[in-house]
């Protein structure tokens, strides 16, 4: 018989592929990283239980570029900083990806928000344009001119909060509760450069990042890193705590029509 693609593969062939995918190689990105404050009440309000805000509103947004083996790859993720318990990290509202395959692993294993989209790093000289398209708005762009070389930042690692769910086979919640996952990644630079520019955030019905709007710019950089990435589960979530939020991982025809509530309307 020819050989069935679609077949059961051995417990040999699958242990192999586990032990090959867990010693990876060093992948190089080139990203920018932009941080600012936002409206403290914004950040309170974006963060699903038990998740509080942090002492100071902070947004982060990330774009970056890979060649990995000659498939070329673009990441994002915009996050807000907060707290689970005694632990500080970001709470990640959403992660453009240009693959399929990078959207697929990461929102099956970990819970992260992933979506498919165009997200690019262009840098001529020493201008740089660092943007995410999605359904045909570029809803977060950050330009401007790299005015000096910093010093490597110290390796470091680094805390994500995800919620891992399914939603319900009957349309109602969730299968199971929800479980509030921490990915922790310990990462490393080897170029490190301060721009000064601008973020420019650009209103999307599914993409609704102008909702954090930039107070007070903290800090645009450019540079090349490295990480590992592992994760675990903190706690399981009571599914109605985090069911409110479930339009954040989804692109809800719905909310096109949103409107504030009217003074005295319930919230």
């Amino acid at each position: 018989m020819a050989r069935v693609r679609y077949g059961a593969r051995s417990l040999e062939t699958l242990s192999k592929s586990a032990k090959d995918r867990s010693v990876l190689p060093e992948i190089w990105s080139t990203g920018v990283v932009a941080m600012w404050e936002t409206d403290p009440e914004v950040v309170a309000a974006v963060l699903p239980p038990p998740l509080v805000p942090a002492d100071r509103p902070l947004v982060r947004a990330n774009i970056s570029a890979v060649d990995i083996n000659g498939y070329p790859l673009g990441a994002g993720a915009i996050a807000v900083r907060c707290k689970h318990g005694d632990v500080e990290g970001d709470y990640t509202l959403t992660m453009p990806m240009t693959t399929e395959r990078s959207v697929i692993g990461g929102r099956e294993v970990f819970g992260e928000p992933k979506k498919l989209a165009e997200v690019s790093v262009d840098r001529d000289g020493d201008e740089v344009v660092a943007k995410v398209t999605r359904l045909g708005v570029t809803y977060v762009e950050i330009r401007g001119r790299v005015v000096e070389e910093l010093p490597l930042p110290d390796p470091r690692t680094t805390t994500s909060f995800y919620y891992k769910f399914l939603p319900a086979v009957d349309g109602d919640g969730f299968d199971a509760d929800p479980m509030l996952v921490h990915v922790t990644r310990n990462e490393k630079h080897r170029s490190a450069s301060r721009i000064e520019g601008e973020v420019i955030l650009r209103d999307s019905d599914f993409d609704p990042v102008a909702d954090l709007p930039v107070r007070k710019l903290v800090s645009i950089t450019i540079g090349e890193r490295t990480s590992d990435q592992q994760g675990f589960v903190a706690e399981h979530v009571k599914a109605d705590l985090v069911l409110p939020y479930i339009h954040q991982r989804y692109d809800d025809v719905a909310q096109i029509s949103d409107e504030p509530p009217a003074p005295g309307d319930p919230v």
